[in-house]
């Protein structure tokens, strides 16, 4: 069980999980660049995301982002998720893979990961160097082309000297021209806080009728549209702000079990977690008594669970 104490929230959030947990990379870690930007750049070189590796035709552009995706075989993983769900683990492959962290990193020498891994690698890092960080969960409409808001994982880190906690995206800091084609005309080292559709956020305005039920989805296949898909993001952002950044194949049995069909008396619940999701700092203790005694939103059920 986690337990409360009255040293503030900062001394919670520099702890860390499973999934952030470095280990003996702790050390390297606190070596890499302490500008966020650097940071960003630095892992984005790192890293290529699945959604593209499988784009048809980013694989015929020899000169894209990435570089020339014709080195990787057709038979490599598209999703790598599934092989590295923690930094330690994203760590130790792509230092296996290629020992320089580098930005001139060798195509074939990428991890494909999605967001998640990278905003818990970005938080870990920052963890390392003794800042505290956490990872969020939610939805933006800026990730899609689409008219609907895509769900999506950022980091949130607390900025000393402005003593403030500031949301970063990892996984879309790419060069400014793909910035351009997306329309992002915002600062993705310091989201403003209505670009970003926090889990318990878009859930609420789902049950009071703001959003409507396809200005929602969650990536699954087929997408998860409205009520159920902020489901998704409810969950993981609150695991995430328990320090417990569960993987995409996991939610509540008892949710998983319904189908994603609750009952009005189970959504009333999550009404009143929602609500109070929405102030995190305010309310962290009253989240974490509900993480220690509410044992049903723990249990998860999921991959071989």
């Amino acid at each position: 069980m986690l337990k409360s104490n009255k040293n503030d929230i900062f001394t919670f959030y520099k702890q860390t999980s499973c999934f952030t947990d470095l280990g003996k990379y702790k050390t390297f870690a606190k070596k890499l660049p302490n500008s966020i930007e650097k940071l960003c750049l630095l892992q984005r070189h790192q890293i290529i995301h699945p959604f593209d590796l499988g784009d048809e035709e980013q694989r015929k552009d020899t000169e894209n982002f990435y570089g020339d995706m014709t080195c990787i075989p057709r038979t490599s993983l598209c999703y790598e998720n599934d092989l590295f769900p923690t930094a330690q683990a994203m760590l130790a492959e792509l230092l296996r893979r290629d020992k320089k962290y580098s930005m001139n990193r060798e195509i074939q020498n990428k991890i494909h990961v999605c967001c998640r891994e990278n905003a818990i690698l970005l938080a870990s890092i920052l963890k390392a160097k003794g800042i505290p960080a956490r990872v969020r969960s939610g939805f933006a409409f800026y990730v899609t082309k689409l008219s609907s808001a895509g769900d999506h994982w950022i980091t949130e880190y607390y900025h000393k000297k402005e003593k403030r906690w500031i949301l970063v995206d990892a996984d879309m800091y790419f060069s400014k021209d793909i910035l351009e084609e997306y329309a992002i005309d915002f600062n993705l080292l310091d989201i403003p806080r209505e670009q970003f559709i926090f889990g318990a956020e878009a859930y609420l305005k789902l049950r009071k009728g703001i959003l409507k039920e396809e200005e929602i989805y969650y990536a699954s296949n087929p997408f998860t549209y409205g009520l159920k898909g902020a489901l998704h993001g409810l969950f993981y952002d609150f695991h995430s702000l328990m320090n417990n950044e569960i993987i995409f194949l996991h939610l509540p049995k008892y949710i998983v079990d319904a189908k994603l069909e609750l009952t009005e008396e189970e959504y009333k619940e999550l009404d009143h977690l929602a609500e109070l999701m929405l102030d995190v700092n305010t309310n962290f203790h009253e989240l974490l008594h509900i993480w220690n005694t509410k044992e049903k939103f723990r249990i998860m059920k999921g991959g071989l669970n």
